[in-house]
């Protein structure tokens, strides 16, 4: 009987798998994780944390599972499948609207191709007060602030490292080839300029779809 209970603590003290171990860890972040903390956490060589994830993620594809790893914002971290998204979207919000109206769309698109750019200029592009929206966008942490204009003492703002997070892409380099829409910042002085076409489409393919609160407000 000795034996057996032995057997049974060298069980449990035994540490798991990198991959299982790396997995949990996965199962329980809110932000995507970088391969330097992992290999902190798990005391392992980086190259060897690197080489597992990527392992990982090819398993995942192959199996055909239901969730996918992928390497977004400087780091890891489990998504759901795209072809999912239907379903864990009848989950998640049950019948409730709780996504981005037009507006914001158009708001987030705007400072995700020009930035670092002031709440002025992001108005003048599409011609209407985006105060509102932009304090909305801020509020939900998918745009931030990016210091000073020298010129004006504006506050200027980017988009934050969650907005590459939620549309899964690694940086701003993954952004469509939309430049061309947006008017130069030169061109934004007025106030009356009207709204560019199609400045929605970046944000509604990563899933902020049209209908979430941002009312458009002055001030």
């Amino acid at each position: 009987m000795q034996h057996v209970s032995d057997a049974a603590q060298l069980s449990t003290d035994a540490e798991p798998p990198l991959s299982a171990s790396i997995e949990a860890i996965l199962l329980v972040v809110d932000e995507p994780i970088d391969e330097v903390t992992l290999a902190q956490v798990l005391e392992t060589p980086r190259d060897q944390i690197a080489a597992t994830l990527r392992g990982l993620a090819q398993d995942y594809d192959d199996a055909g599972r239901g969730f996918e790893l992928r390497s977004v914002a400087g780091g890891w971290r489990l998504y759901t499948r795209p072809e999912c998204a239907a379903v864990v979207e009848r989950f998640v919000l049950d019948g409730q609207q709780a996504k981005l109206t037009q507006a914001a769309l158009e708001t987030l698109a705007v400072v995700a191709y020009r930035q670092p750019v002031s709440r002025a200029r992001v108005s003048a592009v599409r011609g209407v007060n985006c105060d509102g929206v932009m304090r909305t966008l801020t509020t939900r942490g998918l745009v931030e602030e990016a210091g000073v204009d020298t010129e004006s003492g504006a506050t200027l703002y980017r988009t934050s490292s969650y907005f590459l997070e939620r549309l899964g892409m690694k940086s701003l380099a993954d952004l469509p080839p939309l430049a061309q829409y947006l008017p130069e910042l030169d061109e934004m002085d007025s106030e009356s300029m009207t709204p560019s076409s199609g400045l929605q489409t970046p944000a509604e393919t990563s899933g902020l779809s049209a209908g979430e609160d941002g009312h458009e407000q002055n001030g």
